[in-house]
Formats: C-alpha cells, sequence, structure tokens
C-alpha cells in the first residue's frame, strides 16, 4: 500500500472516532448442538462462524466486539470458548468452530431447557470472573448479550429460559435473543424419542413472565449468508445513550410551540457499509475511486506510460430504480471515449460511435452496468479480491463509475417498511415547514459556499504567525546562548550598519560602458589618430 494510501486509509480510522463503540457489550453465543438437527446447520453455521471470525479479526478501528464466549447443547453443556477478544485471537476463535465441528450429531438429548438457562447462568458469572481479574478497563464490564443459536421452536425456547430465570440476578444482562433457524427439510416426521421437548403445561403459562431482561425472537434462514448478517448484527453501535442527529426544519405553523422555534427532527445513525480502508491486510481490493492512481492497480502508475489499461468485464444489466444507493459509496469517476493519439484515426472514430451507442441505450432504458475487475494476466484463478463497479449514463456524452459493496462487507439493515399514511397533525406540521424551503429545480453546486477558502485562509495566517514568533523565540534563544566576548565590537558593527543604513546611497557606475547604437557606430567609422595630426 502506497504512502498515499496509508494517510487515507488513517484519515478514515480516525473517522471511526474513538468515542464511538464504548459501550460495545459482552457477547454469548449459545448454540444449540442437539442431534437430530445439529446434522442439518452444523455445515452452514460453522461456515458462518468462520467466515465472521476472519472479517471482524481483521477489522482495523475502534473495538466493535469486545468479548466473546461459545457454549455449545449437544449430550452436555459444554463452554467451548471463554471469554477471549476477538482482535488477536483468530486461532482460539477457529479452534472453537472446529469443535463444535467435532460434536456428535445422532442420538438424543433430555432436558434441553435446564441446560439452556444453565448454559446463561454460567456465562454471567464467567464474565464476572474475567472482570474481575482482567485489566482491560476499557471493556464495558456492566452488561452482555446473550443469543441462543436453536433450531427448536424459538416461543418453547423463551418460555423455557422465562421459567428457569425467573428467580435469577439476571441486572447484567442486558438482552437475550432466540434465533430459530429454519430448515428446508420438514422434520416432523422424525423418531418420537428424539422429538422436540416442549411443556405439557405450555397453553395454561402466562403470556410472558416479564424477568425485566429484553427477550427477542428471530427467524433466520438455514443458509450462510443469513447466519453471517444474522452475527454482523453485533459490529453496529450499540450505545444508545444519547441521540446522533438533530434534523432542523423551518418553524411551522402547526408545531405545538408557541415560539418560533425550528422543528427537531432527533435521528440515530447506523452504518450501512464496513469500509475497505478498515481492511488493511488486503491492499489489492482496489474499490478506492478518490483519484486515478487509487483507481489503478498497486502495481501500475500514471506515469509509465507501459502498462496495461484496467479491465472491466460486464456481468449484469440492472435496472436504475432497483439499484439502492445505500450499497454505492465512494467517489465516482468521469468515464468517456478515450482521445489517446497512439491510436489510428479510423480505431478512434469506431470507438466513440460505439461509446455513444452505450450512452443513448442506458440512458433511454434507463439502465445500469454492473461491472467486475479482472484478474491480472498469469495470475492463478482465486488468488486476487474482485472490486464491483456500477455505471450509469449521465446527461452528457459521457458516463459514470462508482463503486459497489460485496456482501462480506455489508452490514445487515432491517428497516420497517411504512404502509399507513402517518397522522394527520404530523403531515400538516412537516409539510408547512417544508413549503418554506426554496424550490430549486436544477441542483447547481457551484451556488454552494462552504466558506472553505476563508477558512484555509485564516490557518494559513495563523501558520504564518506561529512560523515567524518560533522563529524569533529560536534566534533569542541562540543569541542568549552565545558568550558574552565580543559583544561589544557585534555592537559597534551593528550600529555602523544600521547607520550606513540611513543614509540615501549613491547611484552606482556600471562597470561597462553600453554598447554605442548600430546606426552611431557606422555613422562614426574608426579614423587612426594620425590622420588629425597631419591635417
Amino acid at each position: 500500500m502506497s504512502a498515499r494510501n496509508r494517510s487515507c486509509s488513517s484519515s478514515i480510522l480516525q473517522a471511526c472516532s474513538s468515542s464511538s463503540f464504548t459501550r460495545q457489550p459482552s457477547r454469548v453465543l449459545i448454540v444449540d448442538a442437539s442431534p437430530p438437527w445439529w446434522s442439518e446447520t452444523c455445515t452452514v453455521l460453522c461456515q458462518a462462524l468462520e467466515n465472521f471470525f476472519f472479517l471482524t479479526s481483521s477489522l482495523a478501528g475502534p473495538v466493535r466486539l469486545p468479548l466473546l464466549s461459545v457454549f455449545a447443547i449437544s449430550v452436555q453443556l459444554e463452554c467451548l470458548l471463554p471469554f477471549v477478544q476477538v482482535k488477536g485471537n483468530l486461532t482460539r476463535l477457529l479452534s472453537c468452530v472446529e469443535e463444535l465441528r467435532s460434536l456428535p450429531q445422532e442420538g438424543c438429548v433430555r432436558q434441553r431447557g435446564t441446560l439452556l438457562t444453565q448454559a446463561v447462568l454460567d456465562s454471567l458469572q464467567q464474565l464476572k470472573q474475567y472482570m474481575c481479574h482482567t485489566s482491560h478497563r476499557d471493556i464495558n464490564s456492566n452488561c452482555v448479550e446473550v443469543t441462543v443459536l436453536t433450531c427448536q421452536s424459538g416461543k418453547t425456547v423463551i418460555r423455557q429460559l422465562e421459567q428457569g430465570l425467573e428467580n435469577s440476578d439476571l441486572m447484567s444482562l442486558r438482552r437475550l435473543l432466540v434465533i430459530q433457524i429454519a430448515l428446508q427439510q420438514s422434520l416432523c416426521d422424525r423418531s418420537p424419542a428424539c422429538s422436540l421437548e416442549t411443556p405439557s403445561s405450555e397453553d395454561n403459562q402466562e403470556e410472558s413472565l416479564m424477568l425485566g431482561t429484553e427477550m427477542d425472537l428471530q427467524l433466520v434462514e438455514g443458509t450462510v449468508e443469513a447466519l453471517e448478517s444474522t452475527l454482523k448484527m453485533w459490529l453496529h453501535e450499540q450505545g444508545g445513550d444519547r441521540e446522533h442527529l438533530h434534523l432542523l426544519l423551518p418553524p411551522s405553523c402547526f408545531s405545538a410551540n408557541s415560539s418560533p422555534s425550528p422543528v427537531c427532527l432527533k435521528c440515530d445513525m447506523q452504518e450501512r457499509l464496513i469500509s475497505p480502508a478498515l481492511l488493511a491486510s488486503t491492499p489489492d481490493l482496489g474499490m478506492k475511486t478518490e483519484s486515478m492512481q487509487d483507481f489503478q492497480p498497486p502495481n501500475k502508475s500514471l506515469t509509465n506510460q507501459n502498462f496495461s489499461p484496467q479491465r472491466l468485464r460486464v456481468v449484469k444489466v440492472l435496472h436504475a430504480d432497483g439499484v439502492c444507493q445505500s450499497v454505492l459509496y465512494g467517489l465516482p469517476l468521469i468515464v468517456r471515449p478515450t482521445s489517446c493519439w497512439q491510436l489510428d484515426w479510423d480505431e478512434m472514430e469506431t470507438n466513440n460511435q460505439m461509446f455513444h451507442a452505450l450512452c443513448h441505450i442506458l440512458k433511454t432504458r434507463d439502465w445500469f452496468l454492473l461491472v467486475r475487475s479482472e484478474s491480472e494476466p498469469g495470475s492463478s484463478p482465486g488468488s486476487g479480491v474482485f472490486s464491483y463497479y456500477v455505471i450509469q449514463s449521465s446527461g452528457s456524452h459521457s458516463l459514470l463509475l462508482k463503486p459497489v459493496m460485496t456482501r462480506e462487507l455489508m452490514l445487515p439493515c432491517c428497516l420497517p417498511v411504512s404502509v399507513e399514511d402517518p397522522p394527520l397533525l404530523a403531515l400538516n406540521t412537516v409539510e408547512s415547514s417544508l413549503e418554506q424551503l426554496e424550490k430549486d429545480p436544477v441542483f447547481n453546486p457551484l451556488c454552494l459556499d462552504s466558506n472553505l477558502y476563508v477558512h484555509l485562509r485564516i490557518r494559513g495566517l495563523l501558520t504564518r504567525s506561529s512560523q515567524l514568533f518560533g522563529a524569533q523565540a529560536r534566534g533569542q534563544c541562540r543569541g542568549a546562548s552565545r558568550p558574552p566576548e565580543g559583544s561589544t565590537q557585534r555592537q559597534g558593527r551593528q550600529s555602523q550598519s544600521r547607520a550606513r543604513a540611513t543614509v540615501t546611497p549613491l547611484p552606482s557606475i556600471p562597470l561597462k560602458m553600453p554598447r554605442p547604437s548600430l546606426t552611431l557606430h557606422h555613422s562614426r567609422p574608426c579614423v587612426p589618430a594620425a590622420f588629425f595630426q597631419d591635417s
């Protein structure tokens, strides 16, 4: 990675400020690996865990997952991974996955509800002991979130946990999430000896025992992608101490406040993508578009005229209204037909016509193109990292290239879709506020002034003043450190120089006389002196 890219990466890391992610809870994962369902989910779950551990342990920046512990319920309760820090412990994390793979996939397990309750209580006690013996005070020791992965009925598992934890101390338990993995194959025809354990008095239980702890149920598909997305929920910022954003609208006549104060909408922010700059170990990810140098592969330079052009292969046609803008990132690059002088004139004309036709088709049909970077010639297949981009048409004879994120770096985003109209009072308030804003049919960014020049001028003047002050201070220090010998002579020389400087200088006399003009030189020919003496 070049020095420029390293500086760019460091600035992005600073953007992920250390003040964020300071309230990340410790995580406990309880895997219900009891037969016969474990044979259906072992492969996909272990693959999802491996992918997640590879990604999380490689992320730079603030700590998103401080501590992790893994329990497994098979024939008995096992703690496969005591609380460890995720960063720097990839070997132990992968060993935990291998232990999960080695668990028996056949047999019967009784008293699953008791083992689930015991796993939750053991995790709380384990965290308390860990915090008493650790020196890492930056970890939030007051809360822990427990996630249970199971193929059983999620409602049944929640009922079992509510009954088992009813009289327990759950002050440090922030949240308990039960994730039911939906199997593609129905297991209702399995042997009755291995059937799902269900309390006989479940129908007579209360709707909720209200333990004072947030308990949620989530249903996910039994695929690697779905389980990865569930685990990546841990990487979101989990603070919640205060709102992240205040969106100020003009005052509205329908506002409840009598004073003409702005309409304030309090919002939270959520990441959609993981920045590729946080993966410093993969410099060939190649999805930087901040400049043309970033877009070129690392071993190429625009100053070298012998490099091979970057190759992008079109893989799909996308409808413009089906592309979510949240998966596009980075700065766009303008793509235009080449004007390279080394091409033949006929070839350049044909290329220009073909490019014009592509722009016309994309614009008239409202299409985007999904393109993928081609691997280097001679490289082994599967050795590199592919980059994907979206090409869209513009109003001019050009295209726009934007990088698009892949599933490895995408964070889950489950936002509800509203099907109902908002209340009339809220609708009138916001509509009255927006009506006061200026309408601009065509957006012109040249009309926007960010006050950047004034800021740079002030900063430049302050920097210059500090440099001059520092130079004067260094000069005084050097003068004070010199020995006092000869100070009278120096003062005399300085006074003489000052005296000479006050006298008006005389005009300087040139060392050589100016050459006469060409006309005078011919009108006054050179005559020997003896000619005048004879006359």
